[in-house]
C-alpha cells in the first residue's frame, strides 16, 4: 500500500519500470467497495490536499480541490464561502477524487453538472493530463474513470464551477419540505435539510459496515414503465432527461420482501432497502451472495435485472 501525497512522488512511482507493482487498486476510503477476497497487487491512497479559488467573477466561481480532501469537507466549505452547487450532495462519504469516478449524485443533483475539470496523472508513465467535462464522458453513476480508463489515471485533484447567487434543486423527494421547516431556502438550510433526511434513512458507516446504495436505479424504456405501472399501480417511476424512465430500486427490493431480512450476519438494512448491511462477522463473499439472491428475486418479479452500484474487488 502506497501513499501518495506529492506530484513528485506519484510521478517517481510512475515514470519507471512498474510492472512489478500490477496490478494496481486506487482506493480513497473504500466507501464504495466490497472486498470479496484480498487483493494481489498495489494499493495507491492519494492523498493530495488544498481548496483554492482559481477565479471569480460576480456570477460564478471555479475552485480546485485535491483528491484526498474528505467530499462532505469540500462541501462544508462551498456552503460557508456561499458558493452553490454541491450542497445537495452533502454527506456522501468518501473523498473528493471519487466524486467524478462515480459521478456522485443526490436529491436531483449530479456531480457532473459542477465538474469542469479533472486533474489526472497516468499510472503507466507519469505524465499529467486534463480531463475536461466531456472527456470524463459522465453517465448515470459512470465515467471513463470506471470504463476504458480504470485505473490509468490517479485524479490529484478537481475543478469545480459553482454559482456565486446560487438556485435550490429542491424538487426531488421530500427535500422542499424539509429545508422548508428552516426557513426561506439557503445553501445551509439546504445541506442540513439534506443531512438530515439521509441520516434518518441511512445507516452510519461508523457504526454499521455498509456501502450506501448497493444497487443502481435501473433505468427502462417507456413502454416497460407503462406495462409495469398496469401491474404495479405504486410502482415509483421518475421521467429523466435522455427520454427514459428511472425506477426505484429500494422499492423493487422492497417489494420481493428483502427490507430487514438477514441472510448470516449479512442483512438488508430496515429502513432502505437498496442498502445491505454487515451485522458483525459477515464475510464480503456473503455479502456479495446476498446482493445476488436480491437480484435474482427482482429479475424473477419485475424482468429488471439490477446493475450493483458498488465496486466488487477479489476474485469468487
Amino acid at each position: 500500500m502506497i501513499h501518495v501525497k506529492t506530484y513528485k512522488e506519484a510521478i517517481a512511482i510512475f515514470k519507471g519500470d512498474i510492472s512489478w507493482k500490477k496490478p494496481l487498486l486506487i482506493l480513497g476510503k473504500g466507501s464504495n467497495i466490497l472486498f470479496i477476497s484480498d487483493f494481489k497487487g498495489t494499493i495507491l491512497c492519494p492523498e493530495f490536499g488544498g481548496i483554492k479559488v482559481e477565479e471569480q467573477n460576480r456570477e460564478n466561481v471555479v475552485i480546485s480541490a485535491g483528491s484526498g480532501i474528505m467530499w462532505d469537507s469540500l462541501v462544508q466549505w462551498t456552503v460557508n464561502k456561499g458558493f452553490g452547487g454541491l450542497e445537495n450532495l452533502s454527506l456522501i462519504p468518501g473523498l473528493t477524487g471519487a466524486a467524478p469516478v462515480q459521478n456522485i449524485g443526490a436529491f436531483g443533483v449530479e456531480v457532473k453538472d459542477s465538474i469542469i475539470q479533472v486533474k489526472t496523472i497516468s499510472t503507466d508513465d507519469g505524465t499529467i493530463r486534463f480531463f475536461d467535462n466531456k472527456e470524463c464522458k459522465f453517465g448515470y453513476r459512470n465515467s471513463i474513470f470506471k470504463t476504458v480508463e480504470k485505473g490509468k489515471y490517479l485524479i490529484t485533484k478537481v475543478y469545480f464551477k459553482l454559482a456565486v447567487n446560487p438556485s435550490f434543486r429542491l424538487e426531488y423527494g421530500s427535500l422542499r419540505e424539509e429545508v422548508k421547516k428552516s426557513g426561506k431556502p439557503s445553501l445551509v438550510n439546504v445541506r442540513q435539510a439534506v443531512i438530515g433526511i439521509r441520516k434518518s434513512k441511512l445507516p452510519d458507516p461508523e457504526l454499521i459496515g455498509n456501502a450506501g446504495s448497493f444497487f443502481k436505479n435501473p433505468v427502462v424504456s417507456v413502454n416497460i414503465a407503462n406495462n409495469l405501472k398496469k401491474k404495479y399501480p405504486q410502482i415509483p417511476c421518475y421521467d429523466d432527461p435522455s427520454g427514459v424512465i428511472k425506477l426505484a430500486a429500494g422499492w423493487l427490493i422492497e417489494q420481493c420482501g428483502w427490507k430487514g431480512k438477514m441472510y448470516g450476519d449479512a442483512g438488508v438494512h430496515e429502513k432502505q432497502a437498496l442498502v445491505i448491511v454487515n451485522h458483525g462477522k459477515a464475510t464480503g463473499k456473503e455479502i456479495y451472495d446476498l446482493s445476488e439472491k436480491i437480484t435474482e428475486s427482482v429479475s424473477e418479479k419485475f424482468g429488471i435485472v439490477l446493475e450493483k452500484e458498488v465496486e466488487v474487488v477479489g476474485t469468487i
